[in-house]
């Protein structure tokens, strides 16, 4: 993935390497991209695996439109089993139907077969990605998508000399749909990463990776914008780049007041827009990420990924290269003091539309449990699960938009707990509370139009940790965050209803609460998950679905005659 001077692309684009890159037509507002999930060969860390991949690339092809555009993506599924791809941040209105998550919009297009997705452009503005949406493939099997400023419009800053996407992900030297399947098998916890990696590779700082650590050439004193996207599987993430600072001027394809820093929290799921200006002396600098993880007791990948942000010109190479000073893995006051300083652009052109009131509240808790293990399968005597409201998410084999759709019964339950069912001291002392937890497949009706507010909870069960929540089918303003257990009386007080900045994954603290806004204005099937993906995996997942409104433009639109089969 070069740099890419802006303004490049004008027209018609071809953008193609052999049978590895992805091939883009762009007409007007129209793009249209083929993806081939195939088998491909990599090696990392001295060992070679065969790895699922889109056209042969590890990150993915990058898709390029601008605001408001439409993108098809036609998908060819090459592989030895059913995938579906999901596009991450991309609100889809009216049309869940390529939304993409497997078994809730759609069920997997199986081997030897194929899918268009039509992808739908409104209001996002920046970087989002897409990755695939079941089991763990999306280890591998994940891209950005870049959409640039409407035609006759620009940044809200100055434009800088050219931009590069930065990818931050995992590797697994096993097979990543056997790292869970094994885990689901046992009861127990996946594996761990063996690396992470910046643009597909780990970094010098690992065995046999010297020779294809990534490299952003930049040139004395231009601005670069680079687009950062957490790609991690199970980590949160500290990332910065040695002796420079970063100005994040966007999150999540919307933009944020301007923040200067020497370093981000960036959690899985998330993306953000940063200016960089090289402005140091002609040299070798690291970029640096690595996870941030204050969970007493959690394991997690503790290895640092590494690119070189290294100037053009004539230099000897240093002896040397420095790395950045990030916080330590648990330093929660670090990770708190950056996301504490997020705010919506809240400009002329970039208005915040907050619900200043709400007519449906949500209250939703977040939890690790256990349940008996009695599978033969079975590595001990409990199996561990996660839920939202003491419900762990159980798929059916028929996906929840057409059951709903098609008014099939038995596949989903719509009546959700708006509350915890059991209220007690969440994020204290929970050693006498049981962790076991109901399963099922139960969903929450919201009307057309309703100004909603969701506020997570965390809980001290089995693990005080982090949890990155997605929503699909909406960005949504976050109000409020704070420690402890949320107090519906005093909190809503604090709220920020002048500039909260407008995202799709919210980083719920540790032992914490976050407060979500938004209205239901888009009809359909609509996921919400911890991006963690092993909690996602273990039922930390739940459903919205919103109604149809009283006209067509407020109503989903009809199902594609091509939609993959759930037989």
């Amino acid at each position: 993935m070069g740099i890419s001077r802006l303004g490049f692309i004008a027209g018609l684009i071809w953008f193609m390497a052999m049978d590895w890159q992805g091939l883009c037509m762009a007409q007007s507002n129209v793009h249209r991209y083929n993806f081939v999930l195939q088998n491909a060969q990599f090696t990392r860390l001295c060992e070679t695996k065969t790895m699922l991949t889109v056209n042969g690339s590890f990150p993915g092809p990058t898709i390029h439109a601008r605001r408001g555009d439409t993108i098809y993506v036609n998908v060819h599924n090459e592989g030895d089993y059913g995938v579906t791809i999901h596009w991450h941040g991309v609100k889809q209105p009216r049309n869940p139907w390529s939304d993409g998550p497997e078994n809730i919009t759609q069920c997997p297009i199986q081997p030897g077969k194929n899918f268009t997705y039509e992808i739908i452009l409104s209001d996002e503005e920046g970087t989002l990605w897409w990755h695939a949406h079941s089991d763990w493939t999306r280890a591998t099997v994940h891209g950005a998508i870049v959409i640039s400023p409407a035609r006759g419009t620009t940044y809200p800053f100055p434009a800088p000399y050219a931009e590069q996407t930065i990818i931050i992900g995992s590797w697994f030297k096993g097979d990543v749909k056997a790292v869970i399947d094994d885990a689901l098998a046992t009861g127990g916890g996946p594996a761990i990463s063996n690396s992470l990696t910046i643009n597909g590779q780990p970094g010098d700082k690992y065995p046999c990776s010297e020779e294809n650590t990534y490299r952003l050439m930049v040139n004395s004193g231009r601005t670069y914008l680079l687009r950062v996207i957490n790609a991690v599987m199970n980590e949160e993430q500290f990332f910065g780049i040695a002796g420079h600072s970063l100005t994040v001027v966007g999150q999540d394809a919307a933009y944020i007041k301007p923040i200067t820093t020497n370093y981000i929290m960036i959690t899985p799921g998330q993306t953000m827009d940063i200016l960089v200006t090289a402005n140091r002396p002609r040299s070798y600098y690291y970029i640096a990420s690595h996870s941030f993880a204050d969970g007493a007791g959690i394991a997690f990948d503790k290895t640092t990924t590494t690119a070189i942000f290294q100037y053009n010109g004539n230099y000897g190479r240093p002896s040397s290269i420095p790395l950045p000073v990030l916080p330590i893995f648990n330093d929660t006051a670090a990770a708190e003091n950056y996301t504490s300083r997020v705010r919506g652009l809240a400009s002329r052109d970039h208005p915040v539309n907050v619900p200043q009131t709400v007519n449906r509240r949500l209250y939703i808790t977040i939890a690790l449990n256990r349940l008996p293990c009695t599978e033969a399968t079975c590595t001990g005597p409990n199996r561990l699960f996660a839920s939202m409201n003491n419900v762990s998410f159980a798929a059916k084999p028929i996906d929840i938009l057409q059951a709903y759709y098609r008014s099939i019964n038995g596949v989903f339950e719509a009546d959700f707990p708006s509350e915890p069912q059991k209220y007690f001291n969440f994020t204290g002392n929970v050693t006498s509370i049981n962790v076991a937890t109901a399963r099922g497949t139960k969903v929450t009706m919201l009307n057309y139009g309703e100004a909603v507010e969701i506020v997570f909870q965390g809980t001290n069960l089995l693990a005080e940790m982090n949890h990155p929540i997605h929503l699909h089918g909406f960005s949504f303003y976050l109000v409020g965050h704070g420690k402890g257990n949320f107090n519906n009386e005093t909190d809503p007080k604090s709220y920020n209803l002048i500039d909260p900045p407008e995202i799709n994954t919210v980083a719920l603290p540790r032992s914490g609460w976050a407060a979500i806004r938004f209205v239901a204005n888009n009809p359909g099937v609509w996921f919400i998950h911890c991006h963690l993906e092993k909690h996602s995996s273990w039922g930390m997942d739940t459903v919205l679905i919103v109604r149809n409104g009283r006209t067509r433009a407020q109503s989903m639109r009809p199902p594609p005659a091509t939609l993959p089969s759930c037989s």
